[in-house]
């Protein structure tokens, strides 16, 4: 069984950090995260080292702290660092491109897909075929990348569609039409 639940979190100067009865508010310089928890846990703050105590010690509380204590984690590198997801379109004819408030994708369908933007997160064109989304929340942008992938999932015969950047795609062999003879 892990021990991350009893590692501490590391408070770097620049983040403040509220903590009440169920919720736990995280500022810095890239914006502001909050999220509640469970009352089966204690979250205390001594000399920029932020600790989560279980207060019960059934198997729930276990797989939870170390849950937890991540969330909280990645709250704090958010709002100092934040997170990026690379997106890749692959196709003749497919691109990406920003229009007002909204993201237009042209993948191969009668019509162009559009997405509207959401505020937490910051959509950038590199060019047609690459898509950077960046943010503070990791969920957020985790979500947002997968709902943009999802509009044109890789196939597996010649691999277009949208991908995360690095992703490999595995390619089936194509099937052999059956010669004039034909079997059987």
């Amino acid at each position: 069984m892990g021990r991350v639940g009893d590692k501490s979190v590391s408070i770097p100067e620049g983040v403040e950090i509220n903590i009440s009865k169920n919720k736990i508010e995280v500022k810095g310089p890239r914006g502001k995260l909050e999220r509640e928890y469970s009352s089966f846990f204690q979250i205390t703050l001594e000399d920029r080292q932020l600790f989560v105590k279980r207060l019960k010690n059934d198997e729930y509380s276990k797989a939870m702290q170390g849950t937890l204590r991540s969330l909280i984690y990645n709250m704090v590198e958010g709002v100092t660092k934040g997170f990026e997801k690379y997106l890749e379109i692959v196709g003749l004819g497919y691109s990406a491109k920003l229009e007002s408030k909204n993201l237009v994708l042209n993948l191969g369908f009668s019509h162009s897909v559009k997405y509207s933007l959401p505020q937490e997160v910051k959509i950038e064109i590199i060019n047609p075929m690459n898509i950077k989304i960046s943010g503070c929340d990791k969920q957020k942008v985790g979500e947002i990348a997968a709902e943009i992938r999802a509009f044109k999932k890789p196939e597996p015969y010649k691999g277009k569609g949208i991908r995360y950047k690095g992703e490999l795609v595995k390619h089936k062999a194509v099937k052999k039409a059956i010669g004039a003879q034909g079997q059987g």
